[in-house]
């Protein structure tokens, strides 16, 4: 089906990110910290743990336990964000969790808890992308057994053309179809941890569009990878 989306607003190729950095260790007092910017989104993810878990009652003898907590600075968008914890973030957090969870092995750590904070400092939408890229780096930069990294992009459908990491601008398109579809895989089972869509789409675009998401999430492992290697490599 042809598409009056032909030209990206930002004149990327369909399939190509915005400019990507990740860097690993940049919270000293964390166990594990990471930032992660993708265009003019920003995280940083911060790991505390495994420490004992409290109330006692919430342990488990057999795995510990991974908390997630995602937080849109107030400065962080255009709009200002309200402080404290929003449905919205609540709602990121356990996505968050669910996606890292196949990767970490918490049958190491039994009565014990692992904490991620993630705090957006800078956003134009896949925020949530970028918050589990960093926090995926802050965990093995913690030392938490991992099977793989997980790895986040969102893809997205504007008038029945897949195009790979939507921004802001694209997002906000009024007189197209856009959906926006955040995918989370592991690389190297390509198992899928998260998927989600906001708008319309068909079943065959929506396969589609995770299949063209595939390599560019494995590009993105290798940034992650990278991180990690730059910071031990001292």
């Amino acid at each position: 089906m042809s598409s009056k989306y032909n030209k990206r607003t930002n004149d990327r190729k369909f399939d190509e990110t915005r400019p990507i950095e990740a860097k690993a260790g940049v919270i000293k007092k964390a166990d594990g910290s990471a930032m992660f910017r993708i265009g003019k989104t920003t995280a940083y993810a911060a790991v505390y743990g495994p420490r004992e878990l409290h109330p006692k009652h919430m342990q488990d003898p057999k795995k510990g336990l991974l908390r997630c907590n995602y937080n849109m600075m107030p400065f962080s968008a255009e709009e200002r964000v309200r402080p404290g914890p929003s449905r919205r973030s609540k709602e990121i957090s356990m996505v968050t969790q669910k996606a890292l969870l196949p990767v970490v092995n918490l049958e190491d750590y039994p009565n014990a808890v692992v904490d991620v904070f993630i705090e957006l400092t800078e956003t134009d939408s896949g925020s949530r992308c970028a918050g589990i890229c960093a926090a995926s780096i802050a965990l093995a930069d913690a030392g938490i057994t991992m099977k793989d990294m997980v790895v986040s992009i969102s893809t997205g459908i504007i008038d029945h053309q897949i195009v790979v990491d939507l921004d802001g601008e694209e997002e906000h398109i009024t007189d197209l179809d856009v959906a926006d579809i955040p995918i989370a895989m592991v690389p190297s089972t390509e198992e899928i941890t998260l998927l989600q869509m906001d708008g319309k789409a068909s079943k065959e675009e929506l396969l589609k569009s995770i299949e063209e998401a595939k390599p560019v999430l494995k590009k993105i492992a290798e940034t992650q990878r990278k991180a990690l290697k730059e910071k031990y490599k001292g």
